[in-house]
């Protein structure tokens, strides 16, 4: 019988995701069949699953950590924000609607059935579930209804861990004041704390620990230390974003407007991780930097209205004024569906039915249609002949002249375009860079001919599970764990 623990905030960014992946792999390594399960995530880095559905990139990673497949049963819900107050609702990796944030609010226990099949399934194939909640654990305001924190964890009477950051300053407060606000039949199911980011000498912080549990009549573990490497593993959050511009003099630079709605922007990672190459995340009210080699428009959550976003910035101008110097554009997904000539939303897709101007730069127009495309794809770039490993996550159809010449090729079928004078470029296929040779292929001497990216992930996953069997007592997180009953 499989047994679950489950990993609460004190607030976002706390590191939860970082730790199930580690204890993912850290169980894994110690032979036990495991599984990671978010029953809610909110998120436009999104993965595609082998069941033909999307989740967080999150879960795809601690998929990864746990060496199994990503399935759509461990992020049965997938929020992908669209407006400010609006996202679309993916369930058990399908698009089912574009939902208000009141509105979800006040439907989402209606899916809580859905959820808890979702996590019965996958317990049936696994020694243990690593839960994951989301955001904080005690946004009382929020508990009506909720699927992603205690609400799912008293449906599926998952015992709990609550894990607080230091590094935010005040973790003894936040970890302590949540349990004076949750409702107590809550604060029941948990059974443990987690210091978790800890910089330093960890003895200096035994008096924390000492007050931390006589204060809320529970172990608290930890603390754990900073894990240097974080940042080498694909990020899920936007927050990651933050700081994103490698510090790097000279090299081959690359510029990337930062859009409101800017998704699965770990296509860039591979790109950041090349010593000679700085990547430039462009603030909105900032200018792209006139020494930039290469421009690219990464994928959006709501094009039309990212695109709006570029126009107000005046990042159109300067990708003009780019390319007219010599310089090349690559569009990658909703960036690709930009830099054409027009892009039609006539069933309103992503609000307002309507069309909008592109950019020009290729001669294709996209039509948005509600059937999204999830595959994972195996691709030959044109111009190289380079393997690609990637996938599709798009709804819309292109087409145009400059489909004649393809980016890359799918199975022997055209995909993507590149203008006729060969500096501009679009596809649909994410995670393209992950590839090293395609991505030498298309940096040309910019590019390491030792980075090999994918094998970095193992190892930093590696990394990580040792870091948490070094610094965090496994075997007692495994007796806190409890039967999953049906």
């Amino acid at each position: 019988m499989a047994k679950s623990l489950m990993f609460m905030g004190t607030g976002s960014d706390v590191g939860k995701s970082l730790l199930v992946a580690g204890l993912c792999r850290a169980l894994a390594n110690r032979g036990l069949r495991v599984a990671p399960f978010k029953p809610q995530n909110m998120s436009n880095n999104a993965a595609v699953t082998t069941d033909g559905g999307e989740i967080g990139r999150a879960q795809a990673l601690q998929a990864r950590a746990a060496r199994r497949d990503p399935i759509t049963a461990m992020n049965p819900v997938l929020l992908k924000p669209e407006v400010e107050t609006g996202s679309q609702v993916v369930v058990r990796g399908q698009r089912r609607a574009s939902m208000s944030a009141r509105a979800y609010w006040q439907e989402r226990s209606k899916l809580l059935p859905e959820v808890l099949q979702a996590f019965f399934e996958l317990a049936g194939t696994v020694d243990v579930v690593i839960v994951e909640g989301a955001g904080s654990a005690s946004e009382v305001n929020l508990r009506a209804n909720d699927i992603a924190n205690f609400g799912f964890a008293q449906a599926a009477q998952v015992p709990v861990v609550l894990v607080g950051d230091i590094q935010r300053g005040g973790v003894i407060a936040s970890i302590i004041g949540t349990f004076g606000v949750i409702d107590p039949a809550d604060a029941a199911l948990i059974r443990a704390t987690l210091v978790n980011k800890f910089q330093g000498d960890p003895t200096l912080f035994a008096d924390g620990v000492s007050f931390i549990a006589e204060r809320t009549g529970v172990p608290c573990l930890g603390p754990v230390p900073w894990f240097a490497d974080a940042g080498k593993l694909p990020a899920e959050d936007v927050l990651a974003l933050e700081g994103y511009t490698a510090s790097r003099a000279g090299g081959f630079t690359i510029a990337v407007p930062r859009l409101p709605r800017i998704a699965n922007f770990d296509d860039l990672d591979p790109l950041r991780a090349e010593p000679g190459v700085m990547v430039m995340l462009v603030e909105p009210g900032q200018p792209l930097p006139r020494e930039a080699d290469l421009v690219i428009l990464a994928g959006s959550k709501a094009t039309r209205g990212d695109l709006a976003a570029l126009r107000a910035n005046g990042w159109d101008i300067d990708i003009a004024a780019h390319h007219r110097a010599g310089g090349k554009v690559l569009g990658i997904c909703g960036g690709y569906q930009m830099l054409g000539r027009s892009i039609a939303d006539p069933d309103g897709i992503e609000g307002a039915p309507g069309t909008s101007p592109g950019l020009g730069l290729l001669d294709v127009e996209t039509v948005l249609t509600p059937v999204k495309q999830l595959r994972v794809e195996q691709a030959t770039h044109t111009a190289s002949g380079a393997a690609i490993s990637g996938y599709h996550m798009h709804m819309g159809v292109t087409e145009g002249s400059d489909r004649s010449r393809p980016f890359a090729q799918v199975s022997g079928t055209p995909e993507g375009a590149i203008s006729a004078d060969g500096r501009v470029a679009g596809t649909y296929l994410h995670g393209l860079f992950a590839a090293d040779p395609f991505r030498r292929a298309f940096l040309g001497n910019a590019a390491s001919p030792d980075l090999a990216y994918e094998a970095g992930i193992e190892l930093s996953l590696d990394d990580l599970a040792a870091h948490l069997e070094k610094h965090l007592n496994i075997d007692a997180l495994l007796r806190l764990a409890k039967p999953v009953v049906t």
